[in-house]
Parts: structure tokens; C-alpha cells; sequence
């Protein structure tokens, strides 16, 4: 692992990845690189208009590159459902070798998705929830299948409340962000325990950027129009930050690299923050397993995905 770069990643060719936000940052990175080797990415992405930017530049950074766009909300539970319906509908083989839950957003002003779940926690871990549960039927009949899941270093500054997932007694915004990013791997941990209870060799193993440059850190304040703060963030960005490239080699490692095992957890070597992806510290509430098995019951409830395919 030691230097690991895009370089490393092995042939994708005749691989199909799924890509969460893959219309910038490490979303785009991610399914560019993949691309790059071969592989045939969907992006993943909210907007029309960006999705169909990133696609344009997508082929034009890799011109040999198999790529679409395809439209997906996940703060919308029927825009989740309709994805992976078309998915379906179109006949696109009966195989899916990488899901990449990379989408996200970060310490937003109190806002609900349209299903009416707090946004971070609807976004960031329910959306990727149900859409990991709609497509696993086809993750499951495919060889070296992997399922990643992008968290943050920030998830070990608040665990789950299980008594408030949306935070309704009252919002703290970074609160709320660290606890969306703990469950993201409390979901990974479960998925990983009743895929092998399943006998399945698919890997659920999630990863994190460390401190990369990204649109999320300047959203909140764009949103609430504090233009000072969103400058702060853009320097912060500019001059603390690695870059974007950087950022999604964890990911991409999870995602590709030979031997990952499941319920594993990549990031930035160098104090979980910057440089070549390797193994990273968690927080030991994400590998609790009656908590995982708590907040899968909860979220099968809040999106009514129940997983059918893993009680096969």
C-alpha cells in the first residue's frame, strides 16, 4: 500500500461502477480514474446540468472513456427508486461490480429532504442506505463485487443518537454531519456481517478523503449567504487541503486494489489527513453490532428497503 496512486488501480475493463456525486470533487475523480482503466461508470448525480457538465468533461479528460449520466437524488427516496428501476429496465446485463457511495453533503442549515428527514442524515446515510439495498441484487450475482462507502474522520466526534437520528430535540449542524459519517460505517459494519452470513463474497468496506478539496466545506455558508465564511472556507481549501486527485486514491483503493476485506476503513496516511491511502483509525462505536443491527432495523423502517435478497 505503501505510495499507492491511481497508477496502481488494476484493469477495470468489462467492469460497470455505479458513482454517487460523481459531478465533482472525489465523486468526479473517482469515476475518472476508473473510466481511465477501463471500467464503464454511471455517474450518480442530483443535477442535470452539472451531471451532464461532468460527463462532457469526463469524456473529454478520458476520450476513450464508456460513461452516462443518470439522474439521482438521494434525498429523495423516489428519485432512489426510480434509478434503480431504469437500472433495471434497461437491460444493462445482470451484472454491477462497484457501488461507490461517495455523495454527501456537510454541516448544512437545518433542512429536511423531501421525504422529511433531517438533511444530512437523509442524504448521507439513508439515500446511500436504499439505493445500497435496490441495487444488491445485482451486486450479489457478481464475482469481486464490492460495495464502498465514503465516511469522514469526523464521524469520531459524535456517535449515532439512536433515540433522535434526525435530530429533532434540536440541530447542530457539525453535530449532525459527524453523526450521518458514523453511520455510514455503523452501515458498513452491518452490511459486511450479514453479507458473510450470507455466504456472499461481494466486500462492503468504506474509505475517507482526509482534509481534500472539495465544494462541501463552502456550501453551508454559500447557502445562508455569509460570504466572508465562504471565503474562509476557499482558502482553507486552497492552502490546507490536498487536492481532489489525492483525495480519492482511499476510495479508489477500497474500491480496486486486490485483498481489501470487508468492514475495512482507508484514509490518508499521514495522521488520517493527507497522502497515499492506507489503513485508518474508527471509532469502536462503528464496530458495535448491536448498535449496526439497531440502525439497520431503523433505516429498513425510515425507507422501507428491507434488503430481501440477504434473506435469501
Amino acid at each position: 500500500m505503501t505510495g499507492w496512486s491511481a497508477s496502481d488501480i488494476p484493469d477495470q475493463s468489462g467492469r460497470t461502477a455505479v458513482v454517487t456525486g460523481a459531478n465533482s470533487g472525489i465523486g468526479y475523480v473517482t469515476a475518472r480514474e476508473l473510466a481511465r482503466r477501463g471500467a464503464r461508470v454511471v455517474l450518480a448525480c442530483r443535477s442535470v446540468e452539472r451531471g451532464t457538465r461532468a460527463l462532457e468533461q469526463l469524456r473529454s479528460d478520458v476520450p476513450s472513456a464508456e460513461a452516462e449520466f443518470r439522474r439521482l437524488d438521494l434525498g429523495d427516496l423516489r428519485s432512489v427508486r426510480d434509478f434503480a428501476a431504469s437500472y433495471d429496465r434497461d437491460g444493462e446485463g445482470d451484472g454491477l461490480d462497484l457501488l461507490i457511495n461517495n455523495a454527501g453533503v456537510m454541516a448544512l442549515p437545518y433542512r429536511q429532504t423531501a421525504d422529511g428527514f433531517e438533511m444530512q442524515f437523509g442524504i448521507n446515510h439513508l439515500g446511500h442506505f436504499a439505493l445500497t439495498g435496490l441495487l444488491l441484487p445485482r451486486l450479489l450475482r457478481t464475482p469481486g463485487a464490492r460495495i464502498i462507502t465514503v465516511s469522514s474522520a469526523f464521524h469520531a466526534l459524535a456517535n449515532i443518537d439512536m433515540g433522535d437520528l434526525n435530530s429533532a430535540r434540536g440541530y447542530r449542524r457539525w453535530v449532525a454531519y459527524c453523526r450521518s459519517k458514523s453511520a455510514n460505517l455503523l452501515f458498513v459494519h452491518e452490511l459486511a456481517r450479514r453479507l458473510a452470513a450470507r455466504g456472499s463474497g461481494v466486500v462492503a468496506a468504506a474509505a475517507h478523503p482526509g482534509y481534500a478539496q472539495t465544494n462541501l466545506t463552502a456550501a453551508a455558508p454559500r447557502m445562508e449567504g455569509r460570504k466572508v465564511a465562504e471565503r474562509v472556507m476557499w482558502l482553507g481549501n486552497r492552502v490546507l487541503a490536498q487536492p481532489a486527485t489525492t483525495g480519492a486514491l482511499p476510495t479508489l483503493y477500497a474500491a480496486t486494489a486486490p485483498g481489501v476485506r470487508p468492514d475495512s476503513f482507508t484514509g490518508p496516511r499521514v495522521l488520517g489527513w493527507q497522502g497515499a491511502p492506507g489503513k485508518s483509525w474508527r471509532a469502536k462505536w462503528t464496530l458495535d453490532d448491536t448498535a449496526g443491527a439497531r440502525l439497520w432495523s431503523a433505516s429498513v423502517g425510515l425507507t422501507g428497503v428491507e434488503y430481501g435478497a440477504l434473506r435469501a
